[in-house]
């Protein structure tokens, strides 16, 4: 009597598509990035292959020392780096200051102060550019690095989310502290800004690229080379009357957005982790 052994069924290879969600959102990455690679092919290449894609063309960096040299970018760099600097740094202290306040003290009536601050999430800046033009030119900030950044120095969205940040703090280390004999500002100084690390670098980061690639009121505010940012200087710089090609245009944009793209490509998983452990608690 013989008996049969059934093989061992193989496991059936199957195609699998991609999930839509998948395919589109590849398709908005390649629709975003498209401008930036043709910019990065303009830009290392000469001027007569800017619309003829050929992967034997000739390299070059004349493009670049051409639009460094007919505008002034070192001075528009300056004026970046003042601004954005001190943008940052005055909003770390009113944020911290005043999330801190709508954390931690009773004060009366003071979810009714939040609400109001928060409206200002609703309120366009481009509103507001009539209104701040009269403020900074009675206050003679006209055509000032200082003028530019005043209006952005109170930020609604970096009060919540350091009063979103301070509020999770367990009491306990605030009266650990007051035990040791601190007061408000030690407290806040020693507890709460040391933990809430994470929040500051992800509000710094977003901080910082919007403010380094604002472009309308600092057009509005700004008159002379002395003041401009990086943004309206590219602008006035890629004008067409000023008949600069699009080769050194594109030159000049990468040297715009360099110093964003250069600390995103070293700090992108920070950037990462920093909104994930600052999220909305």
């Amino acid at each position: 009597m013989t008996t049969s052994t059934a093989s061992p069924a193989r496991p059936s290879r199957r195609f699998t598509l991609p999930r839509l969600d998948t395919v589109a959102a590849w398709l908005l990455a390649i629709i975003w990035i498209f401008p930036l690679l043709y910019a990065f092919w303009a830009a290392f290449h000469p001027s007569e292959f800017m619309v003829r894609f050929d992967l034997l063309a000739p390299l070059t960096l004349d493009n670049f020392a051409d639009a460094w040299e007919q505008a002034p970018f070192a001075r528009y760099y300056l004026n970046t780096f003042a601004l954005v600097t001190g943008v940052v740094l005055a909003q770390f202290v009113v944020c911290t200051l005043a999330g801190f306040a709508f954390a931690r003290f009773p004060v009366p009536g003071k979810d009714i102060l939040f609400m109001l601050v928060l409206i200002q999430l609703f309120v366009f800046p481009e509103v507001l550019i009539v209104e701040n033009y009269r403020i900074a030119s009675g206050l003679g900030l006209v055509d000032t690095i200082t003028g530019i950044g005043l209006p952005y120095v109170a930020s609604a969205f970096g009060i919540f989310l350091l009063r979103q940040t301070f509020k999770t703090i367990p009491r306990e280390l605030e009266d650990a502290a007051r035990i040791e004999g601190c007061g408000w500002m030690a407290i806040l100084l020693k507890v709460y800004v040391p933990l809430a690390k994470p929040t500051y670098l992800a509000y710094g980061l977003v901080s910082i690229s919007h403010h380094w690639n604002n472009f309308l009121w600092p057009l509005v505010v700004t008159n002379s080379v002395e003041s401009r940012p990086l943004t309206v200087g590219l602008g006035v710089f890629s004008a067409p009357e000023t008949g600069v090609n699009w080769a050194t245009v594109s030159a000049a944009t990468l040297l715009s957005i360099a110093p964003l793209l250069v600390a995103f490509l070293l700090f992108q998983r920070q950037f990462v982790q920093s909104f994930l452990r600052a999220g909305i608690r």
